[in-house]
């Protein structure tokens, strides 16, 4: 049904306008004299009024006219008619033919063109979905980079650690040295004091043998104390010097596990910068198909759009015709008048 934005009585005076010009009325010609409609509704008012035109023609004659004459013009116009029919017929069948291939192709047009809607769509899910991959992955990149650093921190800090206990250890193990050679050069000192008060003793009263073996028998007992005492002390710094040791080794164990997850975790970066790269990879790829896609929409699109500006000049070849056809009726009377014409001097 036509739109109420074009009458019919604007289509009417822009026909009578281009007949006024000698200009065949066309849908393309009414568009431009009123500037404005589609071509929808203007072709469904040309079509009435070429239906009205049609009906118009078949009026009988003005009275007055001879019956030769208007057998003669009847029978052209019949055969003007006819002929004009066939050649319709045939443009007519040709034009249906040409308006189911274009209307074939457009059909195939949008289906390619919804087949590469859903192309797009189904890439685009997937481009989705390789983008929140990546930033999966970017996020346990990220993650697996904070542990690295806070692995390699501990790890710093347990090569302090152990290096603090080293100079612990070489600390207590000089300072046991020392005490050593202080308690030897001490119980030497001692020791020569008592011999040298014994020898004192042993010459100012030899009398006093019994006082002397008591007092040397007094020394030697404090002498084994001191032994017993340095020993005891001897003992407790190789015990601590041995725990030393044994913290030492436990923390060189837990070095080389955090040396080892250190070496994990840089395997697991490079393959989760590996996996990134694939990712970018197919995301290039992705895009490039998406990108193949809007052109094969695109072609469609002016395919579409060629179909459509085939149409409107199939409808101008169409409307020339009719055209041609209105006038034949102008032409055969045009000739009906000269015959008659030629024909009355001999009369």
């Amino acid at each position: 049904m036509a739109r109420s934005g074009i009458q019919y009585s604007d289509v009417q005076q822009a026909i009578d306008t281009l007949l006024a010009r000698g200009d065949t009325p066309s849908v393309q010609r009414i568009r431009e004299v009123l500037g404005t409609g589609s071509f929808t509704t203007i072709s469904e008012h040309f079509r009435v009024w070429r239906n009205e035109r049609e009906q118009n023609r078949d009026v009988p004659p003005p009275k007055g006219v001879p019956e030769v004459i208007v057998n003669v013009a009847s029978e052209l116009w019949r055969e003007a008619q006819e002929a004009a029919n066939q050649a319709l017929i045939h443009y007519r069948e040709d034009a249906n033919r040409q308006v189911e291939s274009a209307q074939q192709a457009a059909a195939e047009a949008l289906q390619q063109a919804a087949n590469a809607e859903q192309r797009e769509s189904a890439l685009a899910a997937h481009f989705r979905q390789t983008e929140e991959r990546l930033e999966a992955l970017n996020r346990a990149l990220a993650e697996s980079q904070t542990n690295e650093r806070h692995w390699l921190q501990q790890a710093e800090s347990l090569h302090q650690e152990a290096a603090q206990h080293r100079r612990q250890l070489e600390e207590s193990q000089q300072a046991l040295k020392e005490s050593q050679t202080h308690y030897s050069e001490k119980l030497e000192e001692q020791q020569k004091s008592w011999e040298q008060r014994l020898v004192q003793e042993e010459q100012r009263n030899e009398a006093s043998e019994g006082k002397l073996m008591a007092l040397l028998d007094t020394l030697r007992q404090e002498r084994a104390q001191e032994e017993k005492a340095l020993q005891k002390r001897l003992q407790q710094w190789e015990q601590r010097a041995e725990a030393l040791s044994f913290e030492l080794k436990q923390k060189n164990d837990t070095l080389q596990t955090y040396q080892q997850e250190s070496s994990s975790l840089k395997q697991r970066n490079v393959d989760l910068e590996r996996q990134n790269d694939e990712l970018q990879t197919q995301r290039s790829a992705l895009e490039a198909s998406l990108e193949k896609a809007y052109r094969a929409l695109e072609t469609q699109q002016q395919q579409t759009r060629e179909g459509e500006h085939w149409q409107e000049q199939l409808w101008q070849r169409m409307s020339a015709l009719q055209a041609q056809l209105a006038e034949l009726p102008n032409t055969l009377a045009s000739s009906s008048d000269d015959t008659a014409n030629t024909k009355k001097p001999s009369q």
